[in-house]
């Protein structure tokens, strides 16, 4: 109630400039959501998570998978041997189905110079299996990852591969960065 003078008490002019304040908080922290929810996010692996397990090839609702076989380092396929390429037990060196890790044949294996050979990987025959991956980590460099293609990918509400993940690797992250590379350093 104001005075005689149109003047507040001291009791009204506080309790006034609290709901002042608190409006002010309430459409600060209403802009802050606005702002996070406008922020655009894929589905994405986290290739220092990732156990390999090979639910990827089969829980992704596209036939075949999103997900596909990435080399995290340039020298990456001068090896010798290869083994994301070569089972660890074979009859020789040679790319016969028998002594091949990958299913669908997506690793290519060009002659450089003697002794090393070149490994790519077919991403159309990529199924995401991490077979190559496995081998690649327990045997070789470890430079084979993988990583959800955007250009593949549904773009599921709720990931069917992120639900199956065994440790949590799917991760929401920024579109503006849509792929985590092994290279990369997280806290």
């Amino acid at each position: 109630m104001a005075d005689k003078g149109g003047l507040k008490s001291r009791r009204e002019f506080l309790a006034e400039g609290a709901r002042t304040a608190g409006l002010i908080a309430a459409s600060m922290a209403a802009g802050s959501l606005v702002t996070r929810r406008a922020e655009a996010t894929v589905w994405q692996i986290d290739p220092l998570k990732c156990i390999q397990c090979g639910r990827c090839a089969t829980a992704c609702v596209l036939t075949p998978s999103a997900v596909k076989c990435l080399h995290a380092h340039v020298s990456c396929g001068y090896c010798r041997l290869c083994f994301g390429l070569f089972r660890d037990q074979r009859s020789g060196n040679e790319t016969t189905a028998e002594n091949n890790r990958c299913p669908t044949d997506a690793i290519r294996r060009a002659f450089v110079e003697d002794p090393y050979f070149e490994m790519t990987i077919d991403e159309d025959l990529c199924i995401g299996c991490a077979r190559c991956v496995k081998g690649c980590n327990a045997f070789g460099n470890g430079s084979l990852f993988l990583q959800i293609r955007q250009d593949l990918c549904a773009r599921c509400n709720q990931c069917a591969i992120a639900l199956a993940c065994p440790v949590g690797a799917v991760e929401r992250v920024p579109v503006s960065q849509p792929y985590r590379m092994k290279t990369e350093v997280r806290r």
